[in-house]
């Protein structure tokens, strides 16, 4: 069995960066630095995936992607749009909490258009499409509300 030793704080102490105990503390680039050239791309992928399995559903077009496209639209359409309200947490907590809001607006446009007794796959796609549009154009206009004379963001 190991013990584990404690250093006291001392006014002698090295400092952290060059603490030998510690190791470097240097900012290391993360796992994932060398992926960050093909964000733009993924995105435009994800984008074109999201309004052709849109446009699949509104066309009511048959096709084996239909269902595929049209689930990653429902999902990721509501999830993109909430993205610039949480610009406070970290990518992790970020992803969660849009994956979580865009169930919960699928929910409520399934439940609002079932008690209204208007349900479609067509107006359910619409729906969601448009409720993610209101939600990212509202998250544009707060940005855009909230700058400084100057130009530039607080």
């Amino acid at each position: 069995m190991q013990s584990i030793g404690i250093k006291s704080a001392s006014s002698g102490r090295v400092p952290p960066e060059e603490d030998p105990d510690q190791g470097s503390r240097t900012a290391e680039p993360s796992k994932y630095a060398r992926y960050a050239d093909y964000a733009p791309l993924l995105a435009g992928v994800g984008a074109t995936a999201g309004c052709a399995g849109a446009l699949l559903a509104l066309l009511d077009l048959s096709s084996p992607l239909r269902g595929p496209l049209v689930l990653f639209f429902l999902l990721a359409a509501p999830g993109f749009a909430l993205a610039p309200w949480l610009r406070g947490l970290d990518v992790r907590g970020r992803a969660v909490a849009c994956a979580s809001g865009a169930v919960v607006v699928n929910l409520f446009v399934a439940q609002a258009m079932l008690a209204l007794h208007v349900w479609s796959v067509r107006g359910g796609v619409a729906a969601v499409g448009g409720v993610g549009a209101l939600v990212f154009l509202s998250a544009l206009a707060r940005r855009r509300r909230h700058r400084t004379p100057s130009g530039g963001t607080p």
